[in-house]
């Protein structure tokens, strides 16, 4: 089915009947998203919250998240889309019927929320662990999952408000980095379809307004300690007040020329946060995120970008409860090499095996 030059899959329309089995009207749901939210994962639980409403009439609905908002655009983006997120352990889930998870998958979160079973769940990340939903779509070759909603709300046949129409835009917008990460045609289609209707004005303000002051402090500490190794960069920045303090300085550094591949690590909190940016090309960062880092750390990503997260618990153990720069350099330097060896040796299996196919 095509609608206003939006091919809307097979598999969108099967999920979408699912959905509408699924939820009754005057129905109760909770909209979960991991860790801080961005605005790819927001302006997808809005999408789904306004499909439910329209079609459903919902009688309550909440969103939550993990984590507090931490990115200033991200607290003005939600600010303005007059939104309110609460913490999960601030919110009873038991007081709604069904929970729904958007941009993340119940393998995402700790041991300790093992106990929250969803009955919807939206991503576009790589599927992780064993669990199942009534209804789920997981499309890991989308850029962002705003995209996928775009599908689902153009199926709906919903009106859709101006401020939905600019929140997906800019969920798009930043989850892709301006197209500059891996890609399909859909994102592309639904990207150019929210600028008829978007806010652009509202979206160029929030972009022109990206690092706080307080960061300043972190690109000195990365100007002296980065290590480049050929066209790779690591660095390990200390103690954080934000992962959003590690996502920001990889970015700034996969500009400098002759860098394809960035890795930049923080504690936040009790956790070693790791955040992987490379070109998309050269370098797979979610591959090399679950490689060097998955048997003790939870996360993953595309091809440009990646994050891995490992308890402090964990990397204390390994590290024999010394964090010192110097000693976690050494692990980050350490895990990478292992992996750079692992890729090499499946390269040479590869063309061993190509070798004898032609024998």
């Amino acid at each position: 089915m095509k609608i206003k030059s939006i091919s809307i899959k097979k598999e969108t329309e099967s999920n979408f009947q699912k959905l509408m089995e699924v939820v009754r009207p005057d129905d109760s749901l909770a909209l979960l998203m991991y860790g801080s939210p961005d605005p790819d994962a927001i302006a997808s639980a809005m999408a789904l919250r306004e499909i439910l409403q329209q079609t459903k009439n919902l009688a309550k609905s909440v969103f939550v998240s993990t984590e507090p908002l931490i990115r200033r655009q991200n607290i003005e983006f939600v600010s303005s889309m007059r939104l309110h997120i609460h913490l999960l352990n601030k919110i009873d889930l038991n007081s709604y019927r069904l929970i729904a998870f958007l941009d993340a998958q119940p393998s995402f979160l700790s041991d300790k929320s093992n106990f929250i079973k969803p009955h919807i769940v939206f991503d576009h990340h790589p599927r992780e662990g064993h669990w199942q939903a009534q209804v789920e779509d997981i499309r890991p070759e989308y850029g962002a999952l705003s995209s996928i909603l775009t599908e689902y709300l153009l199926c709906a046949r919903v009106k859709i408000p101006r401020n939905l129409h600019t929140a997906l835009l800019y969920g798009i917008k930043t989850d892709t980095n301006n197209f500059d990460r891996e890609t399909v045609f859909e994102d592309i289609s639904a990207y150019t379809y929210h600028t008829k209707y978007a806010n652009m004005r509202f979206i160029r303000r929030i972009e022109l307004n990206q690092t706080p002051e307080s960061f300043l402090k972190y690109y000195n500490h990365a100007y002296h300690h980065m290590h480049r190794f050929r066209d790779q960069r690591v660095c390990f920045l200390g103690n954080v007040e934000s992962a959003d303090v590690c996502v920001q300085i990889a970015d700034f550094y996969l500009r400098l020329i002759g860098t394809y591949y960035v890795v930049v690590a923080g504690i936040v909190d009790d956790k070693f946060i790791i955040i992987f940016r490379g070109d998309g090309y050269r370098h797979d960062c979610g591959a090399i995120a679950q490689r060097a880092f998955g048997l003790i750390g939870k996360g993953g990503g595309h091809r440009g970008a990646a994050r891995m997260e490992i308890s402090l618990e964990v990397l204390n153990e390994k590290l024999n409860s010394d964090l010192s720069q110097r000693n976690i350099d050494r692990f980050l330097f350490q895990s990478l090499k292992r992996d750079q060896k692992s890729d090499t040796a499946r390269q040479e299996h590869h063309i061993n095996n190509a070798g004898k196919e032609t024998l």
